[in-house]
């Protein structure tokens, strides 16, 4: 691609695309322009035409309500998603057919088969479909993945995984949350994705879940909390919970190595600051511990920092960060747990292939779990 600014379009136009998405661009304006916009809901369009133009350097973007209109008029490059789960699919498609990028809000996709009819839309040296997780990026987990990478602080153990946020009756008032058909699962697929998805970023591929899922509070179809066992191939185990029914918020990755513990505690973005590392009882060696405790960097995770890395991708032609296999691994970790839960039994990774019915819902079709009138 030439040095131009790359032309980019939003589709949707609510919260996370007006805070994180708008200020990723705003962030890169020296290298993308905001062409233009969609929504179904003419008032919210123009709202956000007014904070791209007061966003400096953003761009003006025209707005349309069809998504189809805008891809056929402005062409763009690279296509933002953050519309409701359900239409992530259709109009990841629809932006990959025309000839952009994709970078859309969690989850990509709603199973792993639709993830898989996605990825066939792809084409070698693109376009691609990335899945925003700003939580990989930034320099604390930057650091912290290289430490684990090179064994710097030794073999991986024991880990824990853990999103306990606090959802009340208002939240699922919205209709597209709670359900199967249109938010893909509860708070496995709609908030602790994240931090799943930072846990398999550092230690790697899964090997085997165990899991629990339950639905204690809320009149919802899909959990309210659940609960999982991994074994992962380094030989770690690690714990993992996913909750909307916990009062004292947080978010936490904590991973227990043969040299040291590192451990994040956030709720939704983190910075240096968050990361805490504790040397193992007797390890005498303050440089290597200063090491430890002192990134080259002082970058919070941000929708910023993972946009620089799509970017340069679009400019160079390869694969971006959080797509391909990358980020089927995540989709697959939650369609195991579901699996793992509603079965009662262990699921191994590559166990899911087409023909599962958790190949197909997250739900996987059972009958204690899948709306009436899908079984």
């Amino acid at each position: 691609m030439a040095e131009s600014r790359i032309r980019a379009a939003v589709v949707g136009t609510g919260a996370i695309v007006s805070g994180g998405h708008l200020s990723a661009l705003a962030a890169h304006a020296a290298e993308v322009e905001l062409v233009a916009a969609v929504d179904i809901d003419p008032g919210r369009l123009a709202a956000f035409h007014e904070l791209a133009r007061a966003a400096d350097g953003v761009g003006d973007p025209t707005g349309y309500t069809d998504l189809a209109t805008m891809l056929d008029s402005e062409r763009p490059d690279l296509v933002l998603i953050g519309t409701p789960p359900s239409l992530h699919r259709e109009q990841a498609l629809a932006a990959l057919r025309a000839g952009a990028w994709v970078w859309c809000e969690k989850p990509l996709c709603l199973s792993l088969a639709e993830f898989d009819e996605i990825a066939a839309a792809e084409r070698e040296g693109g376009p691609y479909a990335a899945v925003v997780a700003q939580h990989r990026y930034g320099s604390g987990t930057v650091h912290a993945r290289a430490l684990l990478d090179s064994g710097e602080l030794g073999e991986p153990r024991v880990a824990h995984c853990q999103t306990t946020w606090y959802r009340d009756t208002a939240y699922y008032a919205v209709p597209w949350r709670g359900r199967w058909a249109t938010e893909g699962g509860g708070p496995t697929m709609g908030h602790g994705i994240h931090q799943t998805d930072l846990l398999l970023h550092l230690l790697g591929d899964w090997t085997e879940i165990r899991a629990m899922a339950a639905r204690l509070v809320h009149d919802v179809e899909s959990e309210d909390v659940s609960t999982a066992l991994v074994r992962f191939v380094n030989g770690a185990v690690a714990t993992v919970v996913n909750s909307v029914l916990s009062p004292d918020e947080v978010s936490r990755i904590r991973i227990d190595c043969a040299e040291a513990t590192v451990e994040l505690t956030h709720l939704y973005g983190h910075r240096n600051d968050d990361w805490v590392y504790t040397a193992r009882p007797g390890l005498d060696d303050d440089a290597r511990v200063t090491r430890w405790r002192t990134p080259a960097a002082d970058e919070p995770s941000s929708h910023a920092a993972q946009l620089a890395g799509v970017l340069a991708a679009i400019r160079a032609g390869t694969r971006p960060p959080g797509s391909g296999a990358d980020a089927r691994r995540t989709l697959e970790f939650n369609a195991a747990l579901y699996k793992a839960a509603f079965t009662g039994r262990p699921v191994h990774a590559g166990e899911i292939t087409e023909g599962d019915p958790y190949y197909s819902a997250m739900h996987g079709n059972h009958p204690d779990w899948a709306p009436k009138e899908e079984q």
